[in-house]
């Protein structure tokens, strides 16, 4: 972020409020790739089940944070251990990953559990007897639904000022989750954390879809009249800035000619095929899919007009679900893209998609989920390099476009991205910050003397950013680039301290942390008061 500058006066350290739901999304709950939506009604109060509940990562008090956790589904009580080792390996992931390490300071992460009577996630559209009653539709990989929302509520609700954004965590090793009132997640290895991620942009942020076929585009990272200003300008390139009062900005030139979500089990017997229309004037273009239970290469052969694609599966992935993309045409300068005997873009008319299984003994899990091609022109017309800002279309379930600020540097466009891009980082911060005060306390002594007023000491407690970031992560980094990077991180933040007395500055104890001498009044008197700023660069 450049030059973002947030402040906080001290004064009155209330206790920080319960989130409010957001409309959106306390009406509609969200996950990658589907266009669908579980309407979550308020049903009648709940008692909450016993939790036994555990700190994984805390940075401050809960009363002056943004407090995550991780409640147990499907966890038997023998798995209980399992539980613990499966949210601090995703809170550990999430919150030293770039995007969240950055306001790791303004962030708690605890484990709540509470045993089930069985093991895992329900199936085809019935949960197990469980606290919160995980379920998949059907067995595709796919949302992970609640059935007891009311419970979820209750459980959150009982810790109080502790639990800002619950984190209902399924028993399951494979791919799912879901967004809004309760992010939900399972405990898939690959697929968990980035699932998290994805899911915390929208309860957090909070911010819609950037992938197409979506049906929720909201938030900062979404744009619906090129007519009217772009709220992500200040990040935009200079070329690309253009006053839409007067000259429309440039919008990347791109196009969607198929999207499909056939969520179908593949069979040897016959190819799974989709046919789609290409205007032929696109030079590249990407072929989109998603697959689970197609662990090796020669299990299934994916084919554009009869010719081989060469798909490989994800190294070490199993049975779960991927995301893969294949680059064809001429212009990315990438060295995955992938040559055809044809070395330009589609040509005009007709197309043919496959999907061959190979393998017989994949029959009944072998799936493929989704699929899309993209076309794009040629890089002056849409700029495909990452940490370029612009306008990029995204094209909706309904054939809807709106725009976001870069092509795919964003997880909330494509969940396999570690990072948000800017646009959404900033509003991350700003969501944060718009519930935790950056002053964690002012603490007020006096230590009676000789003379009457005696002695009164003044200290500003501050939320741990710029040189404080090293005092609080010091000793769970061993390793030097961790370290680097961390003080990197700390050296671009600056915390600017001004004093008053009497509402009045002074800057003789300008930047300290700490003032001593007398007499003065206590802060409610308006003597002592600080105001703190934090720079980032």
């Amino acid at each position: 972020m450049s030059a973002s500058v947030f402040t906080t006066v001290s004064g009155n350290f209330a206790k920080k409020r319960r989130r409010k739901d957001n409309s959106e999304l306390s009406r509609l709950l969200f996950w990658d790739v589907d266009a669908d939506a579980q309407v979550y009604l308020t049903g009648p109060a709940a008692n909450p089940p016993p939790l036994e509940i555990q700190p994984l990562i805390v940075s401050g008090p809960s009363k002056n944070r943004v407090d995550l956790v991780f409640f147990s589904d499907g966890y038997l009580l023998e798995e209980k251990s399992k539980f613990m080792q499966d949210a601090l390996r995703l809170a550990e992931d999430v919150s030293g990953n770039h995007t969240f390490n950055t306001v790791k300071p303004l962030m708690n992460f605890w484990a709540a559990f509470t045993a089930s009577e069985e093991s895992g996630v329900g199936t085809g559209g019935k949960p197990k007897k469980t606290p919160y009653g995980l379920y998949r539709d059907g067995t595709e990989l796919r949302a992970v639904y609640y059935a007891y929302p009311e419970v979820a509520d209750a459980a959150c609700t009982s810790m109080g000022e502790q639990c800002d954004f619950p984190i209902l965590l399924g028993n399951d090793p494979l791919y799912g989750g879901l967004g809004g009132r309760f992010t939900v997640i399972t405990s898939s290895i690959l697929n968990g954390p980035q699932i998290l991620r994805h899911e915390l942009g929208h309860s957090i942020i909070p911010v819609g879809e950037e992938y197409d076929g979506g049906f929720a585009y909201f938030g900062v990272n979404a744009y619906h009249n090129a007519s009217e200003s772009v709220p992500w300008a200040h990040w935009m390139a200079e070329e690309s800035k253009k006053d839409p009062q007067s000259t429309p900005p440039r919008i990347e030139r791109s196009v969607m000619p198929i999207q499909i979500y056939p969520w179908t089990l593949l069979n040897t017997s016959s190819p799974y095929t989709s046919t789609f229309t290409s205007s032929g004037t696109f030079p590249r273009y990407i072929v989109r899919f998603s697959l689970s239970g197609l662990p090796e290469e020669t299990d299934l052969r994916v084919e554009l007009d009869g010719k081989n694609l060469g798909w490989k599966p994800k190294v070490g992935l199993g049975v779960d679900r991927w995301h893969y993309d294949i680059k064809l045409g001429q212009g990315w300068g990438d060295e995955n893209t992938i040559e055809l005997e044809r070395s330009g873009g589609l040509t005009g008319g007709t197309h043919e998609l496959n999907f061959v299984l190979l393998n017989k003994a994949r029959e009944g899990e072998a799936q493929l989920c989704s699929a899309e091609v993209l076309e794009f022109g040629s890089e002056e017309e849409f700029v495909s390099t990452p940490g370029y800002y612009g306008i990029f279309p995204t094209y909706s379930d309904t054939n809807e476009t709106s725009y976001r600020p870069t092509n795919e540097d964003c997880l909330m466009r494509i969940v396999t991205t570690p990072n948000f891009c800017s646009v959404c980082l900033e509003g991350l911060w700003h969501a944060l910050l718009s519930q935790v005060r950056l002053i964690d306390d002012l603490v007020v002594s006096t230590i009676k003397g000789n003379e009457v007023a005696g002695m009164t000491t003044i200290e500003v407690k501050l939320v741990p950013f710029a040189q404080f970031r090293l005092d609080l992560e010091k000793s769970k980094f061993t390793q030097s680039l961790d370290w680097a990077q961390l003080r990197a991180l700390a050296e671009a933040e600056h915390y600017t301290i001004i004093w008053y007395k009497d509402n009045i500055a002074l800057p003789e104890f300008e930047n300290q942390t700490k003032i001593e001498g007398g007499p003065f009044r206590r802060p409610e008197g308006g003597s002592g008061i600080s105001e703190v700023l934090l720079t980032m660069l």
